[in-house]
């Protein structure tokens, strides 16, 4: 049961639905009153800290960060929308973007693709100098949702009708989030939070208090747990802790989503923000160890690549061409690939074939004409924990 005094926890209200009467929760504003208790978590989140900046790092010496940012957050798209049910893998995301056809329904690859354009869009618009606001949460929804199976789920605009999580209505829901009519009120005040300019609460700690009010709040018709995590990213960014988009928590919460959804709810009862912080701290450490590890394992594959590259005579000099395509397209046919490089196909197809005999790429389809050549240990590299979560 919620306590109603002190602004750690909110409050329920009673509202209808459909002839029933519903207790929807409004949470207090924040920060948390009283304060967190920072001893509880601090060497987390010292851990936390750290592991951001050495991830910054990592992208100032990368030889073409561009790049590694196209795959990684194709890889977090993927992820996040996964977590709401799409079967898309990331090989399939690939094939679309590539104008072949995927082995998932269009409306799963569609939506992790709007996901990718939506980070883009958020991201042009801060460096615009554009603030990080309810206005930009807009323009990102929809993005999010312009097509897809959220295109009828009222795009950029919030709700106007209750939701609920779990259960087949508000009366039988896990969790009710605030009615409609409490929706500007509790927006205004996060709104606020986002702009808050307080020394002693690091840009860590904001997002992680972000992330858990976005999700109660739950201000959209649908799209909610993926801008929700994409929130901390923008929040991140915004301050300035991380110059690029590289750091997502979607594999964590994937393979922690028990825990991920118990204390979320912990929060909402109790107020146990110090035991989401530690959660939250831990999956921000864990997965800016893993991006930066990432990053270096793709840059000596690159480096070795090209070494092999450098010894195939007279046709390295295409080869190299096509292997620069291919950081960036992993899955190409030699038609696309000719037509991007303005190289003629059979240029391109023997580039491909003593790649492939090199064990650089790896042909997909055993057929004779529009041959696929993927990338095989990039993909690889990428593609750990992204297998789609069981139905």
């Amino acid at each position: 049961m919620a306590r109603k005094s002190g602004r750690r926890v909110g409050e329920y209200v009673e509202t209808s639905f459909g002839g029933e009467k519903v207790r929807a929760f409004v949470p207090a504003p924040l920060p948390p009153m009283p304060p967190l208790d920072f001893t509880q978590f601090i060497s987390l989140y010292d851990r936390a800290r750290g592991a951001v900046g050495r991830l910054d790092g990592v992208t100032t010496i990368l030889p073409s960060t561009p790049l590694f940012l196209f795959m990684y957050v194709r890889k977090e798209a993927l992820l996040s929308s996964q977590i709401e049910g799409t079967q898309s893998s990331l090989s399939d995301l690939l094939l679309f973007e590539n104008d072949e056809i995927p082995h998932v329904p269009i409306d799963d690859v569609t939506e992790v693709s709007n996901y990718v354009a939506a980070i883009d869009h958020g991201m042009r618009r801060m460096r615009d100098g554009f603030p990080l606001s309810l206005r930009l949460l807009r323009e990102m929804h929809e993005i999010l949702l312009k097509s897809g199976r959220g295109a009828s789920k009222q795009p950029g605009e919030f709700r106007r009708s209750q939701n609920w999580i779990g259960g087949t209505r508000p009366g039988n829901a896990l969790f009710v989030p605030p009615p409609p009519h409490r929706l500007d009120e509790c927006l205004g005040e996060f709104e606020k939070f986002l702009h808050i300019d307080d020394q002693s609460m690091p840009p860590l700690i904001r997002a992680g208090l972000a992330h858990v009010q976005f999700e109660t709040i739950h201000p959209f018709l649908d799209g909610n747990g993926r801008l929700g995590r994409l929130l901390i990213t923008l929040m991140l960014c915004n301050t300035g802790a991380l110059r690029e988009p590289i750091l997502y928590l979607s594999l964590f919460f994937k393979s922690r989503r028990d825990d991920y959804y118990r204390l979320l709810q912990e929060v909402r009862q109790a107020g146990g923000w110090e035991a989401w912080m530690e959660f939250f701290l831990t999956g921000v450490a864990e997965t800016a160890e893993q991006a930066a590890d990432t990053a270096r394992e793709l840059m000596a594959l690159f480096d070795a690549d090209r070494l092999t590259i450098r010894k195939l005579g007279r046709a390295a000099t295409s080869a190299l061409r096509v292997h620069d395509l291919i950081q960036k397209r992993p899955m190409v046919t030699i038609r696309s690939a000719s037509k991007e490089l303005h190289l003629s196909v059979p240029t391109v197809g023997k580039a491909l074939e003593l790649m492939a005999s090199a064990g650089i790429v790896r042909e997909t389809t055993g057929k004779l004409r529009g041959r696929l050549f993927a990338y095989s240990k990039y993909l690889a590299l990428l593609d750990k924990g992204t297998e789609p979560l069981s139905r």
